[in-house]
């Protein structure tokens, strides 16, 4: 009988010596492997969503995932760790709605951000809270349903959903947590935070992603406000400022009467995993090779890409105000095509590689201000950041514009911040910056641009009531002839009487009024008009799309069928392109 010899012949699974390094990201940067590293578990927490006001629901824990992954040795992989999202910040109205906090990102694993909890006023769109990793608990009032976990999703699922409010109470309903939904609110009680999960991956067992508690209003008579999730879930309470979301634990904000608290950031922790794959004796190995069915050893493929990320929404006008609001960001646009570093990518023969493809983020009826960033596009090692959402009107944090591949215009009177576009900063950069609404005060002022991959949105002109344009976007020929991606959402004019509308950025921007960005493009959504009688909803980004292309010794798959692939003519060289218009996976051979 043939011995064993001893050794590893061959690989089932990638052998790798990572010698069990733990690396734990607190904020983002970047993770080099051990040169001998090829698989790593890591944990990928995002950002916890921040609780609701005014009788407002918990906010729902950040997504909890933890899984294996192949990588290569001695190579830089950029992490994002999310930040948990802001609380709601009035009293009364749509302010009451918590944010949403951010995705943590690691190569192709992405946690998304909890929802934020939603606030303790009509109409629905507010109370019910955010979707998310874990979903936001409901506010009071109506007896709504928390808002979906798992979203978007995957498996295993990386959260719950948030708990509902109860009829008639003055009480929100809990945060879902990763490893439990958020409690419904009873007349009495706030609904507790779903419970968090524990993880020993940094060698020591810790607790994380819970929810946040819901709570009410005075009168406390008799009511109780709702305790946070284990793993790190900020407690409801009925005095002002909430507790807040431990930070590093992703866990959700707890509500409070006016000052909903923040989430609390995520983590990434990565092992560098020490794994033989078998071992074989020399009979077993000489069979293997006969019949065909031996591993071969790992490959790697250089491909040229263009990931464009989902474009950011843009705010609805509020009722009664004759103000325009900003234009949302491009999505975030990163390219090797023509003549950059393309990207390696490193499996056996017939290796799959996932792709996800950013939805654009949500544009805003009238009946809330706070529309939602876009969502990032990711290949490989290469991450595009989802669009700033636009700045709008109703207080002075949400004239902001918000930071993203390129930033959201600002809303005007008095005018906020227009996001910053490349954030996080890569080279080349992604995006360009929003453009300001107007600085004069003048009454129906209208929003700045949202920014676009080759040039910042435009501001407000000075002394007018328009809207300022979306920057242009950028063409791009990697699917064999040129296409333009990336546009910036137009800022709305505050009136409408022959008044000048933000144009969208060339790439996809949405035109003011009300825009939608184009599907596929990137492009952002443009703002909600001020002076009309009819709807002041701003547009919705339009969503990212992922390009790969080789040469044509290489053998492309893309699934789900919705994703094609082509070969094209010469002189491109029959070079094979994967075009992914929604999320799916890649197969290369």
């Amino acid at each position: 009988m043939a011995k064993s010899n001893g050794g590893i012949i061959g690989a089932l699974n990638p052998t790798s010596f990572g010698k069990c390094t733990v690396t734990s990201q607190t904020s983002s940067g970047t993770l080099t492997t051990q040169p001998g590293t090829r698989t790593i578990q890591t944990l990928v927490v995002a950002g916890g969503g921040g609780g609701g006001a005014n009788r407002g629901g918990g906010g729902g824990a950040g997504g909890y995932r933890c899984v294996e992954v192949n990588v290569c040795g001695a190579t830089a992989y950029p992490i994002t760790v999310g930040a948990g999202g802001a609380g709601g910040c009035s009293s009364s109205g749509p302010l009451t709605i918590a944010s949403s906090g951010t995705n943590s990102i690691i190569s192709t694993i992405t946690s998304a951000g909890g929802g934020g909890g939603g606030g303790g006023q009509n109409p629905a769109c507010i109370q019910q809270g955010r979707t998310g990793g874990s979903g936001g608990g409901a506010g009071s009032g109506t007896g709504l349903s928390g808002s979906a976990g798992n979203t978007p999703p995957v498996s295993p699922p990386q959260g719950n959903s948030g708990g509902a409010s109860s009829p008639g109470s003055i009480l929100g309903g809990g945060g879902g947590g990763a490893g439990a939904v958020g409690a419904n609110a009873t007349p009495t009680v706030g609904g507790n935070g779903g419970a968090g999960l524990a993880n020993s991956i940094s060698g020591s067992s810790a607790n994380y992603a819970g929810g946040g508690g819901g709570s009410g209003e005075p009168p406390t008579s008799g009511k109780t406000a709702g305790s946070g999730g284990t793993g790190g879930g900020g407690a409801g309470t009925f005095a002002n400022p909430g507790n807040s979301g431990t930070a590093n634990t992703g866990g959700g904000g707890g509500s409070a009467p006016s000052a909903g608290a923040a989430g609390g950031s995520g983590i990434v922790i990565v092992k560098e995993l020490n794994k033989a794959s078998g071992v074989w004796n020399l009979k077993s190995q000489f069979s293997a090779i006969k019949s065909g069915t031996w591993v071969l050893p790992q490959d790697t493929f250089d491909v040229d890409y263009l990931v464009v990320a989902g474009g950011g929404g843009a705010n609805g006008s509020q009722n009664g105000s004759d103000t325009g609001t900003g234009g949302g960001g491009a999505g975030g646009y990163r390219t090797s095509f023509p003549g950059g570093t393309k990207l390696t990518l490193t499996g056996y023969p017939g290796a799959s590689f996932p792709v996800t493809v950013g939805a654009g983020g949500a544009g805003t009826p009238s009946c809330a201000t706070q529309s939602t960033n876009g969502s990032d596009s990711i290949i490989g090692s290469i991450t595009a950041t989802g669009g700033g959402r636009s700045g709008s009107v109703g207080s002075p944090t949400s004239f902001m514009g918000f930071p993203g591949g390129s930033g959201g215009g600002s809303g005007a009177n008095p005018p906020g911040n227009a996001g910053l576009g490349n954030t996080p900063p890569v080279s080349p950069p992604q995006g360009n910056p929003g453009g300001t609404g107007s600085t004069d005060g003048i009454t129906g002022a209208g929003g700045g641009g949202g920014g676009g991959a080759s040039a910042a949105g435009t501001p407000t002109p000075p002394g007018t009531y328009q809207g300022g344009p979306g920057g242009a976007g950028s063409a791009n020929s990697i699917s064999g002839s040129p296409v333009t991606y990336a546009g910036g959402g137009g800022g709305a004019a505050g009136r409408s009487n022959g008044t000048a509308q933000g144009s969208g950025g060339a790439g996809g921007g949405g035109t003011a009024p009300s825009g939608a960005g184009t599907v596929n493009t990137g492009g952002g959504g443009a703002g909600g008009p001020g002076w009309v009688s009819g709807p002041k909803a701003g547009g919705s980004g339009g969503s990212g799309i992922v390009i790969v292309r080789a040469p044509s010794a290489r053998t492309f798959t893309a699934a789900p069928g919705t994703n094609t692939v082509t070969t094209l003519p010469a002189p491109a060289g029959s070079c094979k392109v994967a075009t992914f218009t929604v999320s799916g996976t890649l197969t290369v051979s």
